[in-house]
């Protein structure tokens, strides 16, 4: 039976909610950090001197798409992809929480991406292993995309 397995431990939660990136805030300055940070890096936060107090958070799902480009021809290794190679998007999403990060956009057309449409986060495979296991990561998905698909996972 295939199993779907994260690709990195902790990045991310499949919640009965839905998908949610896992990071954390400063509880001084709030400054939003994922992955998570032990510390606050922003440069005016006193936190360090103080008190360094870092609460866990989870973002998502809805997001606004800032920018994005195509890869079009196979990464070079360590990067693993189901063979033949797809090209996907990549996009930088702008979270309703303050953070800014990069991940896939799981979509057919390319072409229809656009700064400033709103996505949704999903958590998908990014390969199948060679045990049959989708090894899965989160990915944004165009908001009008949401009924479409079963729950943010493509059918095998």
């Amino acid at each position: 039976m295939t199993q779907r397995i994260p690709v990195i431990e902790g990045l991310f939660a499949e919640l009965p909610e839905g998908p949610r990136l896992l990071g954390s805030r400063c509880a001084h300055c709030a400054t939003p950090y994922f992955p998570r940070s032990p510390v606050c890096h922003h440069p005016d936060c006193d936190a360090g001197r103080i008190e360094n107090r870092m609460e866990d958070v989870a973002f998502g799902p809805s997001g606004v798409l800032y920018s994005h480009a195509v890869q079009n021809y196979p990464p070079p290794p360590p990067a693993k992809f189901d063979e033949p190679y797809q090209p996907y998007a990549v996009g930088m999403i702008d979270l309703a929480e303050g953070l800014r990060v990069l991940g896939r956009i799981a979509t057919d057309d390319f072409s229809k991406l656009q700064g400033g449409m709103p996505v949704e986060l999903i958590v998908d495979r990014l390969y199948r292993d060679g045990d049959g296991n989708d090894v899965v990561t989160w990915q944004f998905r165009p908001a009008e995309a949401a009924g479409h698909r079963n729950q943010g996972r493509r059918k095998p």
